[in-house]
């Protein structure tokens, strides 16, 4: 069976860090783009960062150089370290793998997806 599995949410004070990670199950990660993605209540899954199987990475806007997506081949894991975190990070954070890694970050090119881990962020 092939899955993704997110780990690392959890609740975090503004300002503090986490780093998110994607374990693939039954394939490869080096050999797809993989994309974080996040949601909330009432708004539309937004895109975060993506790698490719060459570790090119992409970058929301709204990241702004607080955020730095990685894989570890042989863990076969894509990690989202995440820092300086505000309340507005406070979502659900999906893993996806897709079969070409674009210019945008958008979820219809990403075809398997994780359950999600909540990301809290909160005084």
């Amino acid at each position: 069976q092939l899955t993704l599995v997110e780990s690392g949410g959890g609740l975090v004070q503004p300002g503090g860090s986490l780093r998110l990670s994607c374990l693939g199950s039954g394939f490869t990660l080096g050999d797809y783009a993989i994309g974080w993605f996040r949601q909330v209540p009432g708004k539309e899954r937004e895109g975060v960062a993506s790698i490719s199987p060459r570790e090119n990475t992409k970058y929301a806007g709204f990241v702004k150089g607080r955020f730095t997506i990685s894989r570890d081949d042989a863990k076969n894991t894509v990690y989202l370290q995440m820092n300086h975190l505000e309340p507005e990070d406070t979502a659900v954070y999906f893993c996806a793998s897709g079969s070409f890694f674009m210019n945008d970050i958008q979820a219809a090119h990403f075809s398997r997806w994780g359950q999600g881990t909540q990301v809290t962020v909160s005084s």
